[in-house]
């Protein structure tokens, strides 16, 4: 399996670690400035004999090295820095978005399946769909994993447990458009509604929607890297091992929960095909109002963009 990452900062570099801890494939780490895969490349293959990676990393700025990648995980685009509005950062990673699927499209193998990490992600799904023409089997993003990761662990730290025996969901648009779902959140196979209060539930809510805005306070030169390179790994994992894993995406509705034409953080079953199935979950009035809101709010943003 060849798995190609554009964007070698540290959610590629970070990403292309786990991979190749987890010996997933040959991984092409690919940025256009001179150096930066290159040195990450080297400096993972030197960590290969103590590591026990079995597969290749190359570093390149050559968008044709990766030509016959298999999976794609798009990571290029700027933050948003000091001054820029939201419409600003969208129209700049658009356009990046739109150049690496160009790349994409020509040079890697023709079943090749995307996962799009670069925000406003739900809003860049929609650009990668147009620029690619890819059935949406093959483009998902990367959006409610991170989340649902992070409120597990802020469950499993209230009540003092690891956080690998929570099973949070969480619905919706990645930002604050997003949909936690208490009702359908386990922890050791209970309902997590016995164990904590609604007033607790919610604090923790509130903390998982300003999880990466806090990580941004506390490095003030950078965001999260850890943990969406971890969200980026396992579902690269349950692609490559075909392990049919629900796992929450962004993935474009063609009917599921009365929405059509809109990327949207929903139970994806991830395998070798890329989106095999979307799960429907019996939702709330409310539950379902917060996702429609949420696919609203991505309407309005690609509206804004002229996509």
């Amino acid at each position: 399996m060849k798995i190609a990452i554009i964007g070698a900062g540290k959610v590629g570099s970070t990403a292309a670690f786990l991979m190749a801890f987890k010996n997933l494939g040959d991984i092409i780490l690919v940025d256009l400035v001179e150096g930066l895969p290159q040195g990450h490349a080297l400096d993972l293959m030197e960590a290969s004999p103590l590591l026990g990676f079995e597969h290749s990393v190359l570093g390149c700025n050559d968008f044709r090295c990766m030509a016959g990648a298999e999976i794609a995980v798009i990571t290029a685009g700027v933050p948003r820095k000091p001054g820029m509005s939201r419409l600003d950062l969208l129209n700049t990673n658009k356009r990046i978005v739109e150049e690496v699927c160009r790349h994409i499209k020509k040079s890697a193998a023709k079943n090749c399946i995307v996962i799009v990490v670069t925000n406003p992600l739900d809003v860049l799904c929609m650009v990668a769909k147009k620029a690619l023409g890819f059935p949406r089997q093959r483009l998902i993003g990367m959006s409610g994993l991170l989340d649902s990761s992070r409120m597990s662990y802020f469950i499993g730290k209230e009540l003092g447990i690891p956080a690998k025996h929570v099973y949070s969901t969480v619905l919706g648009s990645h930002g604050d458009n997003m949909v936690p779902l208490t009702r359908h959140t386990r922890v050791g196979g209970k309902p997590v509604e016995k164990l904590l209060s609604k007033r607790k539930l919610a604090e923790i809510i509130e903390h998982t929607q300003q999880a990466g805005a806090e990580i941004v306070a506390h490095l003030k030169t950078g965001s999260a890297f850890f943990a969406p390179a971890a969200a980026i790994t396992e579902m690269v994992e349950a692609i490559v091992k075909n392990k049919k894993k629900t796992l929450p995406c962004s993935a474009y509705l063609e009917g599921e929960y009365g929405l059509h034409g809109v990327f949207v953080g929903v139970p994806c079953v991830l395998g070798k095909k890329g989106l095999e199935k979307i799960t429907e979950l019996k939702l709330s009035s409310e539950e379902l109002a917060l996702l429609r809101k949420s696919a609203e709010e991505t309407r309005k943003a690609v509206k804004e963009t002229g996509i």
